[in-house]
C-alpha cells in the first residue's frame, strides 16, 4: 500500500481502519533531499526521536516488508515529525 501523496506532512492518521497484514509493503515516495524513513519503537515514536542506531531508508522510494505487531515510523529530518506530522503508527496482524 503506498501512501496517498506520498511520505509527506499530514500522514499521521493514513493507516487508521486499514486492515494490514504481517508480510504486507509499504512503499514510502518523497523527496530524499528533504526527508527519510526511519523505523523507531514506541518510545521515540511519542517523543519524534530517530536515533542514530535505528533502521533509515533515504532513497525517496523505499518499500518495507510490515512484521507482525505494531511498527512506528518517522522522518529522522528536523522539524518533520513535530506535531505529528511525519509520523505514522502502523499494526499488521
Amino acid at each position: 500500500m503506498a501512501l496517498a501523496r506520498g511520505w509527506s506532512p499530514g500522514v499521521v492518521g493514513w493507516p487508521n481502519y486499514k486492515p494490514f497484514k504481517a508480510g504486507d509493503v509499504l512503499v514510502f515516495s518523497y523527496d530524499a533531499s528533504a526527508h527519510n524513513v526511519v523505523v523507531v519503537g514506541d518510545v521515540d515514536y511519542a517523543l519524534c526521536r530517530a536515533p542514530a542506531n535505528a533502521t533509515a531508508y533515504g532513497s525517496g522510494d523505499d518499500r518495507v516488508a510490515l512484521p507482525p505487531g505494531v511498527t512506528f515510523f518517522v522522518s529522522g529530518f528536523p522539524g518533520d515529525c513535530d506535531k505529528g506530522m511525519m509520523k505514522i503508527a502502523v499494526t499488521a496482524r
